[in-house]
């Protein structure tokens, strides 16, 4: 990451983080009105002034560093993929869950430089708590260091598992719910938050069939930084280059897990 940003990340974590405790503070508590997109999601208000705002941080810090926001239409956020250097934005990760007063849902922030993601933050306004890494610098909850390299050994069957079904494969989904490996299953409908959980060692498995750039990019560093297993289905890095706007899948776990959660997906897929 360059310098010039380096030295202004810690005042870029506290701006995002006071300009979305501000919208969310202001915003309609309960349900919220939202419209459907052409992808079957959701979209509020408060994603809107989000993305608007953090957008206008950004620009004001960073003028020559483009915005990538999840809504912006596919050719916008092609056209500022290819240029190899932007910020990836989702502004409310987890709209369904807000839209109907789930208190599960985050803002996600990624900075991509040369094709490859560097440096990502996400903030979760129900507890105050900002989840950031910079590539190579570890990763951090608020103040506190994640490290997951020196967890005690952990056996699948007492695994706390974070699993979306919805979106696996029709064999390994019938697997996953009949043969239950783990402990105990979740799915809460925050990606970004999913990844930042298991950086902090409250799952040790995780597994989502299909998930966009601005979803996991955060996370997924702050988890790769805290020492997780941070892959897909077919192996590759989820952070791997060249990064599209094409969906991954994604496997996550605690590193006593990294080779034997894998093993399982595959013999099951």
């Amino acid at each position: 990451m360059d310098q010039s940003i380096r030295q202004q990340w810690p005042l870029l974590l506290d701006s995002v983080r006071e300009a979305a405790r501000d919208i969310f503070k202001r915003a309609q508590s309960g349900r919220q009105l939202s419209e459907r997109k052409s992808d079957g999601s959701l979209l509020t208000a408060t994603d809107i002034a989000l993305q608007e705002s953090i957008s206008k941080i950004l620009s004001n810090h960073f003028p020559d560093i483009p915005v990538l926001g999840e809504e912006m239409t596919e050719d916008e956020q092609a056209a500022i993929l290819a240029t190899g250097c932007c910020w990836l934005l989702d502004p409310l990760d987890g709209t369904s869950n807000f839209s109907h007063g789930i208190p599960v849902y985050s803002v996600s922030l990624a900075l991509m430089q040369q094709g490859e993601v560097v440096a990502g933050m996400v903030y979760d306004p129900n507890r105050d708590e900002c989840f950031h890494a910079q590539k190579g610098q570890g990763a951090y909850l608020n103040q506190e260091s994640l490290n997951r390299r020196d967890d005690e050994p952990c056996e699948l069957k007492h695994a706390m598992s974070i699993i979306d079904t919805k979106r696996l494969p029709t064999t390994l989904a019938i697997a996953i719910a009949t043969e239950n490996p783990y402990h105990s299953q979740r799915s809460f409908g925050s990606v970004a938050l999913d990844w930042c959980w298991l950086a902090a060692g409250r799952i040790q498995t995780y597994l989502h069939g299909k998930q966009k750039l601005w979803d996991f990019a955060a996370g997924a560093l702050v988890a790769q930084e805290a020492g997780c297993l941070t892959v897909t289905m077919q192996d590759a890095h989820i952070l791997s280059s060249p990064l599209t706007l094409a969906a991954r899948s994604a496997v996550g776990s605690c590193p006593a897990l990294s080779t034997i959660w894998p093993e399982w997906i595959r013999k099951h897929s």
